[in-house]
């Protein structure tokens, strides 16, 4: 009996979970600069058939990822440090923009999410536990993003943000960091809250400057 095909809507969910999985192992250092990506064994590990695997890899050359070579197959490329000078320039443009729109356009419900995630990095930045404090860090932008009420916006921001997670966890993991976040995040949340886009805007610029600064000075990026 012939094998049924999934049909178009799990294949992307699937290509789309390989894809994932793939990059978060190059973004956390699993596979390094000039690894080769076999297609046989990466499905054999993750557990899906090569399809979803050589898909994933196309979608992972297309983000600058990996490199196909004749002969070779799929290389690593990685991260350069030029990479992560520009993606803290772009945060530094759209970010802005969305801490501004979320200053005239967020709801009650928002400001009160926001709040609290200022809250639970406190708490978290208290306790020394880096690994809450990135998920913390994450929700306080994610909220910022939504609360600006543009879905090309959102867009254009998944687009690149999930590049800067293994940037942004050395850089909360160093001394005296987690405590500077706080204080900027909490300042964002008021100028938000106070429903002053100029001053919420300038805020998160400063925000980015300084996550940059910190990240070039104490991680090496080849």
């Amino acid at each position: 009996m012939a094998e049924l095909l999934p049909n178009r809507e799990n294949f992307t969910s699937l290509r789309d979970m390989v894809f994932r999985r793939i990059e978060n192992d190059i973004l956390n250092g699993r596979y390094q600069p000039g690894d080769s990506l076999n297609e046989i064994k990466l499905s054999d590990e993750i557990g899906v058939s090569r399809t979803p695997v050589r898909e994933a890899i196309r979608q992972l050359e297309l983000a600058g990822l990996v490199e196909t070579i004749p002969n070779k197959g799929a290389i690593v490329k990685g991260i350069t440090a030029q990479d992560i000078e520009d993606i803290y320039t772009i945060r530094m443009r759209i970010e802005g923009l969305a801490a501004r729109w979320a200053a005239e356009k967020a709801t009650d419900a928002e400001l009160e999410e926001l709040r609290e995630a200022v809250e639970m990095e406190e708490f978290y930045t208290q306790k020394n536990r880096t690994e809450q404090l990135m998920q913390f860090d994450s929700r306080f932008h994610e909220i910022i993003f939504r609360a600006g009420k543009s879905r090309v916006l959102m867009q254009t921001l998944s687009s690149y943000h999930h590049y800067v997670q293994r940037a942004r966890g050395k850089s909360l993991g160093t001394p005296g960091r987690a405590e500077q976040v706080l204080e900027e995040h909490r300042a964002i949340y008021e100028a938000i809250a106070a429903r002053d886009p100029d001053g919420a805007e300038k805020l998160m610029v400063q925000h980015i400057k300084n996550a940059r600064r910190n990240f070039l000075r104490n991680v090496k990026i080849e």
